[in-house]
């Protein structure tokens, strides 16, 4: 299989092309980049692949739990020349990316602990279990191996939310609740792989969190209203018609969402100067925890679109929650957050604000 098209999205009039290729073992490659790919794939070894772990309900809470325990043997910090995500050399091994030059990649995970393939758990008396059915892939920013959300750029990061836009409306066609772009950086969030990368998870239903941010915002809560009331005192940097800003409820310090300043549902609605801002606010804010915290800092980031079926009150935001409370000190999520969700926040987000937005 090999497909190529040109996207409905266009970067400043330029269009945007996708390469879409299987894998050895059947896993899809797509490949999104300013130009066509047109390089001829080097061979790959077919190993077997997972498809995916179990759901288990968890009835004092009231939510689904993903078991995968193949995850157990994923890649683990390789060496430099080991790198899985690194473009392929000519005549050596294939990597998880079998060309020699790329400008962005999305791959199914290996090691993916969900999967539209997915087997049907055995039945346990007493405990709900159904498929862990859905996706999740592997976003590949650049071919370089080190970099972050800043130093790729602002045309990497516009051809990263063309990926994400596209993966979106692909994934929501497919029937799936809630996507979830996200990216994972630094060792005290767990990281296994330094090359600059992302993920995306398909979930089969609406997690927790973003169902009740779903009933709140049909309930008629107004994060546009809440945006304009704050800026003020709780903005961090403006672009496009985006807004950066620490929230008053904040569970992080110095935790920052992006959002637009007036509600859509997912960077699928955004405008031309929405989607430039989106992108450059994207780098900044990576580009100032930096500074601040005087290293490459651990945060988590996810981006929150609609989730099925709520796309008419839904507001969408991106949000970064450092795992630093300041230079060279972590925020560890202990008893208190993990036994209750009730977090303790050592940094007022006015202040985080004001420290953030000086910053130059």
């Amino acid at each position: 299989m090999d497909q190529r098209a040109t996207l409905s999205q266009r970067i400043a009039g330029q269009p945007v092309h996708r390469r879409h290729i299987q894998k050895a073992d059947g896993r899809d490659l797509l490949l999104y980049g300013y130009h066509p790919h047109n390089e001829t794939p080097q061979t790959e070894d077919a190993s077997e692949v997972a498809k995916g772990g179990e759901l288990r309900w968890h009835p004092l809470r009231s939510e689904w739990n993903l078991y995968a325990p193949h995850r157990q043997n994923r890649t683990f910090k390789p060496a430099a020349a080991a790198d899985p995500l690194a473009p392929s050399v000519a005549g050596q091994s294939a990597t998880e990316i079998p060309f020699t030059d790329f400008e962005l990649a999305i791959f199914e995970n290996k090691f993916t602990s969900l999967h539209a393939e997915a087997p049907e758990p055995p039945s346990m008396t007493g405990l709900k279990i159904a498929r862990a059915d859905g996706r999740c892939d592997v976003v590949v920013y650049t071919p370089e191996a080190q970099g972050n959300l800043h130093t790729i750029g602002q045309a990497a990061r516009r051809l990263l939310l063309a990926a994400w836009v596209d993966r979106y409306e692909t994934l929501r066609e497919a029937g799936y609740k809630f996507i979830l772009p996200f990216e994972n950086r630094g060792d005290e969030v767990g990281v296994t792989l330094p090359h600059p990368h992302g993920q995306i998870y398909a979930f089969p239903f609406v997690p927790n969190v973003q169902a009740k941010a779903a009933k709140a915002f049909a309930a008629g809560y107004s994060l546009e209203d809440g945006i304009a009331r704050w800026f003020d005192d709780y903005g961090v940097a403006r672009a496009g018609g985006i807004s950066a800003f620490c929230p008053p409820f904040a569970r992080f310090p110095f935790e920052v969402w992006i959002a637009p300043d007036q509600r859509c549902a997912g960077p699928w609605e955004f405008a031309e100067d929405q989607t430039d801002g989106f992108a450059h606010l994207l780098g900044d804010m990576t580009r100032r925890y930096d500074v601040y915290f005087q290293r490459p800092t651990a945060y988590m980031l996810s981006l929150h679109a609609a989730p099925a079926g709520t796309d008419d009150s839904f507001h969408f935001t991106a949000q970064f929650y450092p795992l630093l409370r300041a230079p060279n000190r972590v925020k560890y999520l202990a008893s208190v957050e993990q036994s209750t969700g009730t977090f303790t926040v050592d940094v007022m987000p006015e202040f985080a604000a004001r420290t953030l937005r000086a910053l130059t």
